[in-house]
């Protein structure tokens, strides 16, 4: 018998180590294929935004609310019936739409058919022309556009 205690101290289990790592390669792949089909189709819009060249004239009857740098408002009629030259007056954001409204009717049209064109200063901040703009569609403005100077 002791040949056989022998024999069995020999016999040892081997651990078997190896991973099969070709469902997780195949898994790893469908989903590779899943995210390049799909990234093109969640792409945010591309907002067009207009510029110089192809912006268009101004109406030859308008408003107009200038922004200077220092945040005042200056607002005038530019009418080429008018005699007087459009001579601007100083606004603020309250009586600004109350400026428009006079204006528009001295020009005979009503606030939501008067074009009204903003033209700010470069440096003017970006949020003091949002407000204006705003302050304007509460008020029942409906043609309000932004001026730019073309480069000739």
């Amino acid at each position: 018998m002791p040949a056989i205690q022998t024999s069995s101290r020999h016999r040892s289990r081997r651990a078997l180590a190896d991973i099969n790592v070709v469902p997780y390669i195949d898994v790893m792949l469908v989903l590779l294929i899943i995210f390049m089909v799909t990234a093109p189709l969640i792409t945010p819009t591309v907002v067009k935004l207009p510029t110089v060249g192809s912006s268009t004239q101004p109406p030859a009857t308008l408003v107009q609310v200038t922004i200077s740098r220092d945040d005042t408002l200056q607002v005038s009629l530019r009418d080429p019936k008018s005699k007087s030259g459009g001579t601007p007056e100083t606004a603020t954001l309250q009586t600004l739409p109350q400026t428009v409204q006079q204006l528009a009717t001295q020009a005979g049209s009503t606030l939501a058919d008067m074009p009204v064109l903003i033209a700010a200063d470069k440096d003017v901040k970006y949020d003091a022309v949002m407000r204006a703009l705003n302050v304007l569609k509460q008020h029942g403005v409906e043609r309000v556009g932004l001026a730019v100077q073309s480069h000739s």
